[in-house]
């Protein structure tokens, strides 16, 4: 496993397995399985409602050992809400603290110093290790980073060779923050592409095998949903391999 050092000082996953649409003995299962294939990174939300699932699959696991990240939904922003919700994240999960938790979407109805404040009392209490955001945009941050002591160590975001968001990316290496690719096969709209496909020829590779090793090269953790077992071991294995230049540029080229 590959890690990348956030600005708070923790280290993250390069990969996690991300739980969205994931709900009960479902998610219980496909949690149970990526522990057992060596994940140490769990991605969920308060919104996803999978919480409970999760702590089913990490009984008898060393929770110290694995970084969980989950998110606060946009009408939770205002600080008493914010708490509420982490402090229930906390007993659902069954753990003690989060090693990240992030804004999920903007919300411009609560000042966004209000919400970061309780994020920081949270970090100052030990409950949360580090912070960020989801889908914020370089204003967003821009904005976030203006109000907040606590570094933004993350930001989540869509990410795929169709959504290649150098923009963003760039802006967010300048500033000490590593950016996390949901969806990162485009919610299926790659399957099948044919430079993709070639690409994965060439290696003796999955697709998704091509595209996760084109997104941690560039410095982004990845966490890709499934609940085959096979492809959960297939995505492990991106990191005693690079792409070659050319087949790295071409998968660049592939921005829409």
């Amino acid at each position: 496993m590959q890690y990348f050092e956030l600005a708070s000082g923790y280290k993250m996953p390069a990969l996690g397995l991300g739980t969205w649409q994931l709900r009960g003995s479902t998610c219980t299962k496909t949690v149970r399985t990526a522990l057992k294939l060596g994940y140490d990174h769990i991605d969920t939300a308060d919104v996803y409602g999978n919480h409970q699932a999760i702590r089913q699959a990490l009984q008898g696991t060393d929770t110290d050992g694995i970084f969980i990240t989950s998110k606060v939904w946009r009408a939770d922003l205002h600080h008493d809400d914010l708490l509420k919700m982490g402090n229930r994240a906390l007993s659902e999960l069954g753990i003690d603290h989060l090693d990240l938790l992030l804004i999920h979407w903007p919300n411009r109805q609560v000042p966004i110093a209000e919400t970061l404040a309780a994020m920081a009392e949270w970090v100052q209490q030990g409950k949360v290790r580090s912070i960020g955001a989801s889908n914020f945009t370089i204003r967003d941050l821009q904005e976030a980073q203006q109000v907040t002591k606590v570094p933004i160590s993350v930001n989540q975001v869509k990410f795929h060779p169709y959504n290649n968001q150098r923009d963003l990316l760039a802006y967010c290496n300048d500033h000490g923050i590593v950016v996390t690719a949901y969806s990162p096969f485009g919610n299926g709209s790659l399957v099948g592409d044919r430079k993709l496909m070639r690409i994965a020829s060439k290696y003796d590779r999955s697709f998704a095998q091509i595209v996760l090793r084109w997104l941690v090269s560039k410095g982004v953790v990845v966490i890709p949903k499934s609940t085959n077992p096979n492809h959960l071991a297939d995505n492990m294995d991106i990191f005693d391999w690079e792409l070659e230049p050319q087949d790295y540029e071409a998968i660049e080229a592939l921005d829409r």
